[in-house]
């Protein structure tokens, strides 16, 4: 049964996993598919998703605005099949219009795009959780300079929308250092695991004052092995919104192996 159904935003920052491996039956995403299924056990089934993907930066905050949105397969390299997958999850206007005119109001400049398809840190995780693809999707960009306390802010125009029941999720990975990816080794096992020690503590510790947890976020390249783990902001900062969105500590810890690395992902519920 899911738990926590009454009506309101739940937020999620998940680990999606290597381009489409996850899809494709890879082992080492073994873990991950795991959790991503656990935690759509756990909540209502949203009415609407709104997905911030690491795979999207523009330089004005951007929101997909089609009502048919088709798939971007941003990835290369992979079996004929990655390329087949589809996920026909509709659009949702209404939804980007009143996002749009809720970071208006939060004083920040955004476009809507009629044309932009879903990228695949939308359709690998949610074909997972919600693998019906019957529930209304949109997409808000990441913006270009990746400055934290930017995208903080962004999560906390989301949270004034009025929209029932809304799951925001904010798609990257906790830890994304490519070539460290393909060298496992003592000194990536010690490193990931200081800086997710220290994610974990930021996201979760409600001993911290919201001051002083905003405060880490927004400086979290003074977090251990900060640069190490994320030699680029791309796939940290989907949880600055998620976190922009809620303003506490989140309700629920998971941690799965994704590719041979440990990953943290947060739930608030």
């Amino acid at each position: 049964m899911a738990l926590n159904d009454s009506k309101h935003m739940r937020v999620l920052y998940l680990s999606h996993g290597g381009g489409p491996m996850p899809l494709l039956g890879d082992r080492g995403h073994d873990e991950m598919v795991i959790t991503l299924k656990r935690i759509a056990a756990m909540i209502a089934k949203p009415s609407a998703i709104i997905v911030v993907s690491a795979h999207w930066e523009t330089i004005t905050p951007t929101i997909t605005h089609g009502s048919t949105p088709e798939l971007i397969y941003d990835y290369y390299g992979f079996p004929d099949e990655a390329y087949d997958i589809t996920y026909p999850a509709p659009g949702a206007p209404a939804l980007a219009d009143e996002l749009h005119w809720s970071l208006q109001q939060h004083g920040i400049e955004s476009i809507l795009d009629d044309d932009r398809g879903f990228d695949h840190g939308l359709f690998v995780p949610l074909k997972i959780m919600y693998p019906d693809a019957d529930i209304p999707c949109i997409q808000l960009s990441l913006v270009k300079g990746l400055e934290p306390a930017a995208h903080l802010h962004m999560g906390e125009a989301l949270a004034s929308l009025s929209h029932d029941n809304i799951l925001v999720i904010g798609s990257g990975f906790s830890f994304h250092n490519m070539n460290a990816f393909f060298t496992p080794s003592r000194e990536r096992t010690d490193k990931n695991d200081a800086f997710k020690r220290w994610l974990i503590k930021t996201c979760s510790d409600k001993a911290l004052i919201e001051s002083e947890r905003s405060e880490r976020l927004i400086n979290w390249e003074h977090a251990p092995y900060a640069r190490y783990c994320h030699p680029r902001a791309e796939h940290l900062l989907p949880l600055h919104v998620c976190y922009g969105a809620t303003g506490r500590a989140c309700d629920s810890v998971f941690e799965a192996e994704i590719l041979g690395v440990s990953s943290a992902m947060f739930l608030w519920s």
